[in-house]
């Protein structure tokens, strides 16, 4: 494929029912130019042009740019604490089919069965179609696709044994793909350094420096949760004490109430939260706290203009925003804090590593296609 035809596929991908004439804009080249890549890819069934919805007014009717019915697809699938899904995504985002179920913290052996019968399943109902698969886990992913999720206690599991030989497959960490799918279409749009965090069972995060998701020497970049922001009398999985996410997860709420670490992190911490006990609102305002100070360290050290929240961090942001707030100014450089980088809701919500490991697939794809 040309480069002006992956370009013109890149931009159908980001401004889903592009005209024509828009992506020419986009492109910086002429309408002429625009209509020769359009019948090629139109030809090589990438793209299909669909009459716009009608807007009423006189004139020639527009066409947009849509998905051909049998053109490529990707896989993405996502794997939590508690549960998996996997989504049949088509170009420009639009979501055909899910299929999800729940594992409760299984060992691998009982997780990856069913989900490798799920992505299997779209392969054969889409035949052919399925070009790529991105995968979202709770955990860190190596270059070579090995996961180690410790809250899980899986170790080195050998991700590419979900669907083995792909044209296309990318894996990385939930919070890390979170992160990309904010900035491509979520609440960091347009930042120029954004720090997204994710807490669930620990917290994870990314820098998305000018678009582009820092991922580190060995692709493991964005362990926040284990920086030695906590107790250090507190243990964490991963082995050492201290860490940032022992403070701001479930197994922090149940600590500071006195109750043994659910299994259930999520399930456990998003009841608590919502609760109107005293007690229990104490520990939400404590945790909330330590989440606050931790983003202040974070922001004087990599000078964020943004900080997005996702998983707990929402509703810790919704449940206790003074608490959470008043800790973040406190640890604030005092130059940061007339102005300091806003904390919002992740836009993309639960759904933000999903969608970011379908962005991440479709990027690694184009550039295949043709």
């Amino acid at each position: 494929m040309t480069t002006r035809s992956t370009e013109l596929l890149r931009v159908a991908h980001a401004h889903p029912g592009v005209t024509r004439a828009d992506a020419a804009r986009l492109l910086g080249v002429g309408t002429g130019a625009a209509t020769e890549i359009v019948a090629r890819l139109v030809q090589t069934e990438l793209l299909a042009e669909v009459p716009a919805a009608r807007s009423g007014a006189r004139g020639r009717p527009t066409t947009v740019l849509v998905p051909h019915p049998g053109g490529p697809l990707v896989l993405a699938a996502e794997i939590t604490q508690e549960a998996w899904r996997v989504q049949v995504v088509e170009l420009g985002g639009n979501v055909l089919v899910t299929a999800a179920e729940e594992h409760d913290g299984a060992a691998w052996a009982e997780v990856a069965a069913p989900l490798t019968a799920a992505i299997g399943h779209f392969r054969d109902r889409y035949a052919g179609r399925p070009r790529a698969l991105g995968l979202s886990a709770p955990g860190t992913v190596s270059p070579d696709r090995r996961l180690d999720a410790a809250n899980l206690e899986w170790r080195d599991v050998d991700l590419r044994t979900l669907w083995p030989g792909p044209e296309v497959f990318v894996a990385g960490n939930d919070a890390t793909l979170a992160a990309s799918a904010e900035s491509r279409r979520g609440a960091a749009t347009g930042a120029a350094v954004a720090l997204h965090l994710r807490i669930e069972a620990g917290l994870g995060g990314a820098v998305v420096d000018h678009g582009n998701v820092l991922i580190g020497a060995t692709g493991a970049a964005g362990e926040f949760g284990h920086m030695p922001f906590g107790d250090p009398g507190v243990a964490c999985p991963c082995g050492a004490h201290g860490c940032w996410g022992t403070a701001v997860d479930g197994s922090a709420l149940a600590r500071l109430l006195g109750r043994p670490t659910p299994r259930d992190q999520v399930t456990f911490a998003r009841r608590v939260i919502a609760s109107s006990a005293d007690h229990e609102r104490a520990a939400v305002a404590a945790v909330a706290r330590n989440l606050g100070r931790g983003i202040a360290g974070l922001v004087n050290g990599i000078d964020a203009d943004l900080v997005t929240l996702g998983g707990l961090g929402v509703d810790l942001l919704t449940a206790a925003p003074d608490e959470l707030r008043e800790a973040y100014l406190g640890g604030l450089m005092a130059y940061r804090r007339d102005d300091p980088p806003p904390i919002v809701a992740s836009a993309l919500g639960d759904d933000g590593p999903i969608a970011g490991a379908a962005e991440e697939a479709w990027a690694a794809l184009l550039v295949t296609l043709g």
